[in-house]
């Protein structure tokens, strides 16, 4: 046996625990509109998948019981989370088409260093309309920073370079303001 087959087990066990906590850490920051660092969750499904086939193969190495425990616990880890991330992403597939999601307007800061995505969400029959405004980072990075009920229409207004008028509710962004939450 090489040693590269036998990392495979080590290995596929701290790439499942880095995706659960990177999971768990989307769940929390979509919940308290903090800034959202994780990748899409379809990346998140690759890395279980590919966790569960290292973890497969880490089956592999039988030297002692712990490896095996830990083998045995990736392949649980990586199961149960590639469900449920499939489950979220089929879920946000077939659910994504009742309602409309559109872009509206993407706006830049005077000297272009913030810029900010505004969504318009109809729930149809079974809500209303929503104005989303999410203030881009690097990468994927993102942050929803404006949500307004019972609207279709935005109007954006900087006042600096840090400061911004949605719709009359002024939110200083250098301070982590926030409307709507």
């Amino acid at each position: 046996m090489s040693s590269l087959e036998k990392r495979y087990n080590f290995w596929s066990l701290y790439l499942i625990l880095i995706c659960l906590r990177v999971a768990f850490y989307s769940l929390y920051s979509n919940i308290n509109n903090t800034w959202l660092i994780s990748p899409p969750n379809y990346i998140l499904f690759i890395i279980s998948v590919l966790a569960f086939i290292l973890g497969i193969k880490g089956l592999k190495d039988k030297r002692n019981w712990r490896i095996k425990t830990r083998s045995w616990l990736t392949i649980t880890l990586s199961s149960m989370l590639s469900i449920a991330l499939f489950l979220a992403l089929s879920f946000t597939f077939f659910f994504s088409s009742f309602g409309a999601n559109e872009h509206i307007k993407r706006v830049s800061s005077p000297d272009n260093s913030l810029i900010i995505d505004f969504h318009r969400w109809d729930a149809g029959a079974a809500g209303t309309f929503v104005i989303r405004g999410e203030l881009n980072g690097p990468l994927w990075f993102k942050k929803r920073i404006y949500y307004e009920k019972r609207t279709e229409n935005i109007n954006v207004e900087w006042k600096s370079n840090n400061k911004v008028s949605i719709n009359n509710h002024v939110l200083k962004l250098n301070e982590g303001e926030t409307f709507g939450y």
